[in-house]
């Protein structure tokens, strides 16, 4: 969850953890009149208020960055040191106002040194991270300011608060005594110290990533070497100055291409770049792996907490660790029986086309297709055609949203976008009322980290008079021009996945940034996307998304009972591969001490071993060197979060069966009662109030036939 509270030392900065030799950094102080015509400080004219990208050059960051922390920076001070007494209007207000710029300046920075970064993004934000983090210390780690908030906390049941002021002041409250507002004036300098060095580290991590993804990817020079693949994907591959073929690897440790690529050899070594990119040389991550979870420990106990992953969790659904394990407790038994089941049958089809070799992770997919269509006559070529990625999107993701909350969509081509391929829709509410704008970002570029995610250029406010603008990213491969973009159903229900999540955004409706919208818990804000996949296969809307991109024909009924009769096929291994990963960050998270010759390598192997989950041929998703979640996006011991939320969303999918489906009702309730409260509920309250009792992990076990 971002806490939107930041703040950075207005002229001189010390940054002691960032700089080795503890060198004073000095940043230059602003005036209001020399950023008057920066396009980032000056509000746009835009609908929505929308970033104005046509403007937006790489040298306004670095300026409009200080200067947003440095003005909010006196506004903190301001409040901190006000000789009145602190009333919630003149400290909690303002400090809302105070965060306003930075907010801004923020979304439209980091939206692009992950979306479409360059060098000069990059170098710029390995410069600021550090001083982003000492900025937050320096606001949640204020003493005067706390005292004031602490003040107002201590006297909330005289004050006559209630509804999201109370709930403002709360979470203020609660984010800043886990943050560390209690500690001693030593004990917060070390913190500071450690939370400067972790956000240097992260984002070192990070960017190493990206690179590595980028230089390992495969060059093929003969092009028979990619059989098996069909002549669009081949076509997309095909570098246009280069008699050569770029297979590029994404993020996840398996790699679409291997599950129709027929040479084995090539699967072997397309699976091997993916595993080994962060292992060694330049692009090694393992030592600031180490570095990273000893910081995250030490932070930890000085906050009073065994453990990192103790200290992250207070304020979740799930609260404790021991709600955790015991939650993987439940899942591990059948889920690796189930793949043991599916290894043996893929060993069988091996053994029955001649082969005399051992199943491999990068004979996984390839052969579980082969089973797929043995048992369900189900060819994932064949349903691709039927599924256009605009098309899914318009007449899929849109049209079920439309049945399901009243809001239309229409395509703006006037909006400035920051790269050619950015979609931009504008949204209205059933009465014709502006809603937002939307912006989909779906192609893999070198220039985009590996992923989906959801994020907001503005935050809805009431307070600030804001509507939300907000995008999705993906990472689809490209066609080749004139060529359809053409998804698998992973990707189509990949799009239903994000727009949950914008949907959970637009429906926000609090008057406070720092509580709105999707500004919730990890193991909830997952909970309306994986909600929103419900849809994906629901008969009224397949039938109006899935139409053949050639003769428009809409896909037939054999072809949608074979997808799902084949739904919960190789679950043993898509659920084993991210409850594997699942498991490694907590393992990683709940370390309470980490040795001077501690190998995260090893310590992956076997802490997974121990919890039985080290199958041979089910690799977890992610391995720790390249998990860009836990040790750069902010997910650190809530990877779990994905797998409880799954079980959330599984058993709201039957609620809304059980009462009608896609109903215009349906949804309204779900609206009111889940997806437009943002961070003013308790979340267990919440969802046991909207589906009548409290989330099973059967939903999982059922749903997935994991039995």
């Amino acid at each position: 969850m971002k806490i939107k509270v930041l703040s950075l030392m207005a002229s001189v900065l010390l940054i002691s953890a960032g700089c080795k030799d503890n060198k004073t950094i000095e940043i230059k102080k602003y005036t209001a009149e020399e950023m008057k015509d920066n396009p980032l400080i000056r509000e746009s004219t835009l609908p929505y208020s929308a970033p104005d990208f046509s403007k937006i050059k790489n040298e306004d960051f670095k300026p409009a960055l200080e200067y947003a922390l440095q003005v909010e920076d006196d506004a903190i001070d301001k409040i901190a040191n006000n000789s009145e007494a602190p009333t919630f209007e003149n400290t909690l207000i303002e400090m809302q106002k105070a965060n306003e710029l930075v907010d801004r300046v923020s979304n439209v920075f980091y939206s692009l040194t992950s979306a479409d970064t360059n060098d000069a993004l990059k170098k710029l934000e390995e410069e600021m991270s550090p001083k982003f983090a000492e900025h937050q210390d320096n606001i949640l780690l204020n003493d005067k300011l706390f005292q004031r908030i602490k003040t107002l906390y201590d006297q909330k049941e005289s004050l006559g608060l209630e509804g999201e002021d109370l709930s403002l002041l709360r979470v203020t409250y609660r984010n800043f005594i886990k943050a560390g507002a209690n500690l001693s004036d030593d004990d917060k300098n070390k913190l500071k110290e450690i939370n400067s060095k972790l956000a240097t580290l992260t984002n070192k991590f990070g960017q190493t990533l990206l690179e590595a993804g980028n230089d390992s990817a495969l060059k093929i020079t003969d092009v028979s070497k990619l059989d098996g693949l069909t002549q669009g994907e081949i076509n997309s591959l095909k570098d246009k100055e280069k008699n050569e073929w770029i297979i590029p690897i994404q993020n996840t440790t398996q790699q679409p291409a291997t599950q129709s690529l027929n040479d084995r050899s090539i699967r072997e070594e397309l699976f091997n770049r993916s595993w080994h990119r962060t292992d060694n040389g330049k692009y090694s991550t393992l030592d600031l792996i180490k570095q990273i979870v000893e910081l995250r420990s030490q932070k930890a106990k000085l906050l009073g907490y065994p453990n990192y992953a103790a200290w992250n969790l207070q304020d979740t659904m799930v609260k404790t660790t021991d709600t955790v394990d015991n939650f993987f407790a439940e899942l591990v038994p059948a889920t690796v029986a189930t793949a043991n089941k599916e290894a043996a049958e893929l060993q069988q089809m091996i053994s029955s086309e001649g082969g005399d070799f051992e199943l491999k992770p990068w004979d996984w997919t390839y052969y579980s297709e082969k089973v797929r269509k043995a048992k369900y006559d189900l060819d994932e070529n064949e349903i691709k055609p039927y599924f256009t990625l605009k098309t899914v999107l318009e007449d899929g993701v849109f049209f079920a949203a439309n049945k399901l909350y009243g809001i239309t969509f229409k395509e703006r081509t006037d909006i400035p976008v920051y790269h050619p391929d950015v979609l931009v829709y504008e949204l209205f509410e059933e009465d014709g009322s502006p809603l937002g704008l939307f912006y989909g970002d779906y192609f893999k570029r070198p220039s985009k980290r590996g992923g989906a995610w959801m994020s907001n250029f503005v935050t809805q406010s009431h307070l600030f008079n804001k509507k939300p603008v907000i995008y999705n990213v993906c990472n689809y491969s490209k066609p080749a021009d004139g060529e359809p973009a053409l998804l698998s159903y992973d990707e189509v229900e990949t799009l239903f996945h994000e727009f949950g999540h914008a949907l959970h955004g637009f429906f926000a409706d609090q008057k406070y940034p720092t509580i709105s919208g999707t500004s919730v818990a990890r193991d909830f804000v997952e909970y309306p996307s994986q909600a929103n996949e419900h849809w994906a296969l629901y008969p009224e809307v397949l039938r109006n998304y899935a139409k053949h991109y050639e003769t428009g024909e809409q896909i037939p009924q054999s072809l949608i009972d074979k997808i799902k009769r084949a739904s919960t096929f190789n679950q043993g291994f898509s659920f084993g591969e991210v409850l594997a990963a699942a498991n490694l960050d907590f393992n990683f998270h709940t370390i309470e001490s980490v040795p001077a010759d501690f190998d995260a390598d090893k310590f992956e192997k076997e802490s997974l071993a121990a919890k039985g989950l080290w199958m041979d041929n089910v690799p977890p998703r992610y391995r720790a060197t390249y998990f860009n979640h836990i040790f750069a996006g902010g997910y650190g011991a809530g990877y779990y979060a994905y797998l409880w939320t799954e079980m959330l969303a599984l058993d709201t999918g039957k609620w809304f069966d059980e009462n009608g489906g896609l109903k215009r009702e349906n949804g309204q309730r779900y609206r009111d009662m889940i997806l437009s409260r943002g961070n003013t509920i308790e979340y267990k309250d919440a969802y046991k109030a909207f589906r009548g009792s409290d989330p099973n992990v059967s939903a999982i076990l059922e749903t997935k036939e994991l039995k």
